[in-house]
């Protein structure tokens, strides 16, 4: 199979209908090592349709882009750049706080786990869309909680990054995280999104590259896919109940004409 041909068979299902978008979370300068603009470009290059930039902290990092300035890379690139924000609290009642100051500013809010009471905040919260590094520190990822992630649709990080830039025991250490997740969300069906989570654009991988490295962990390649896709589903959700036309789940604001009659 030719490098083209591999390209378009990696755009569309097996059923010959489209692609989901796929997207990547990214931390870009000032925090990172690399633009937003630069992210934008490489991204599309590797065959990316988006990205999600992370920021957080209080107050945000000095020099993180509007609204307006992520609207004109997009412009250029033609690649989507969403605004997220990822909550790295000591507890809950932390996180609460700043979940009630940046949700509706933000795209997509991850709030970082690794102990129990983070990690159950994150997943029982209608108002998280993901729980990323749930196994650092003291943290675990239980049926429990899997199932608490499946009724509120908070999406638990497939961290791949550790994988593809560390090496001997703490690359073991990692795998065998992986693992255990991998069995937890696929027997529960818990959501997931997948990332590297690149720090910089010499950390950002393809697509296919992250679906190779998933692969090897276990994964079937089409919940690596859906990962990546998972990214787009949550910042379509977001930008469409932050507009002027929604109400709530399943109500929206129609513009309805005048019967002239």
């Amino acid at each position: 199979m030719s490098d083209e041909t591999e390209s378009q068979s990696d755009e569309t299902s097996q059923q010959g209908a489209p692609a989901e978008r796929r997207y990547e979370a990214v931390t870009a300068y000032p925090v990172g090592d690399t633009t937003v603009a630069r992210y934008a470009h490489t991204a599309g290059e590797y065959g990316f349709d988006g990205i999600v930039i992370r920021v957080g902290g209080e107050p945000e990092p000095e020099g993180t882009l509007s609204p307006l300035d992520t609207e004109t890379v997009a412009a250029e690139t033609a690649i989507d750049v969403a605004t997220g924000f990822e909550i790295d609290a000591d507890g809950p009642g932390a996180a609460s706080g700043t979940l009630d100051r940046v949700r509706s500013d933000h795209d997509v809010v991850t709030v970082r786990g690794g102990t129990a009471a983070l990690n159950r905040f994150a997943v029982e919260q209608n108002r998280v869309d993901v729980l990323a590094a749930p196994m650092r520190r003291d943290g675990d990822l239980n049926h429990v909680l899997a199932r608490a992630a499946n009724d509120h649709n908070t999406r638990i990080e497939v961290n791949l990054g550790p994988v593809l830039r560390t090496a001997g025991g703490e690359r073991v250490r990692h795998l065998q995280r992986l693992r255990k997740l991998r069995e937890l969300v696929d027997y529960y069906d818990a959501p997931v999104v997948v990332s590297a989570r690149p720090a910089s654009g010499l950390e950002l991988r393809a697509p296919r590259e992250l679906v190779a490295v998933g692969e090897t962990i276990g994964f079937d390649p089409a919940r690596v896919q859906g990962g990546l896709a998972e990214w787009g589903v949550i910042v379509r959700e977001s930008r469409r109940r932050r507009s002027d036309s929604f109400i709530a789940p399943g109500v929206q604001r129609v513009e309805c004409e005048e019967d002239d009659q």
